[in-house]
């Protein structure tokens, strides 16, 4: 069996102020290495609670988060992180955006550059180093954000709903880029998503969650051939999977109902 580089046990997560709410509860699963991980759930289970939790930015009211044996206890240079929102600095080009990491490091400005555009080079923006923001388009804010988070070669690639705010047909090409990119450099992620399709057209494994407090309530295996293409998903076996994990989701919100 292989080893898995991340573990999280039995993690809970309850927010005092401004009211009691209790967010996540006993959320237990491994990843292994190099693995595309999914997580589904209904809005409010506490899906980004505990992507936070796992990236070390919340703090777990119980249980804890294993980094190839190690605990994490806050942010990691190891794990990458974007979020739903580019949150890209407006006065600073794509280049400029993405070298600010090794910056805070403290890496040579040189090597920066080098790193940052072999990076926008794999997201497929070497030709908008030189460009500000607010010349983007949605798509290609948030390659400059997933670039952003591979530059310092993350183990672990945390992604928070990052095409959640585009559009269908650049959602489509974004999860087709992101493929791409998983697939030259074959980092671990992990991945939250309200899209059944989308999780089954990049994942190898998806976790559904229940309404909140959060419980992981079911693992699916995705046992679909790599390489993927966008016709897949009206494949037989496509479908079998998005209605299994659409019952398990009805199922969830029954029960809690």
């Amino acid at each position: 069996m292989v080893k898995p580089i991340l573990v999280a046990e039995c993690l809970s997560k309850t927010f005092i102020a401004p009211s009691r709410l209790e967010a996540l509860a006993e959320a237990s699963f491994v990843v292994a290495p190099n693995e595309f991980l999914c997580i589904i759930g209904p809005s409010g289970c506490g899906k980004s609670t505990l992507l936070r939790i796992l990236g070390g930015l919340v703090t777990p009211t119980s249980g804890r988060v294993l980094l190839d044996g190690e605990p994490i206890d806050g942010p990691n240079r190891r794990v990458g992180y974007v979020f739903q929102h580019a949150n890209l600095m407006p006065w600073r080009t794509s280049l400029r955006n993405v070298m600010l990491p090794l910056e805070l490091r403290g890496v040579p400005p040189r090597e920066a550059e080098v790193r940052a555009r072999d990076v926008l080079d794999l997201v497929g923006l070497a030709d908008f180093t030189e460009t500000h923001p607010r010349d983007l388009s949605g798509g290609m804010s948030q390659r400059v954000a997933l670039a952003r988070a591979l530059v310092h070669d993350p183990d672990v690639l945390l992604l928070d709903e990052p095409f959640g705010a585009l559009d269908a047909l650049t959602r489509e090409r974004m999860s087709c880029e992101l493929l791409r990119i998983w697939q030259a450099r074959r980092k671990t992620v992990i991945m939250v998503t309200h899209s059944i399709q989308e999780a089954i057209f990049l994942s190898d494994r998806v976790l559904t969650m229940s309404p909140r407090p959060g419980r992981i309530e079911d693992r699916v295996l995705i046992n679909l051939d790599r390489p993927r293409s966008l016709d897949d998903l009206y494949g037989e076996r496509s479908q079998r999977l998005m209605r299994s994990l659409r019952n398990t989701l009805r199922e969830c919100d029954l029960m809690s109902g």
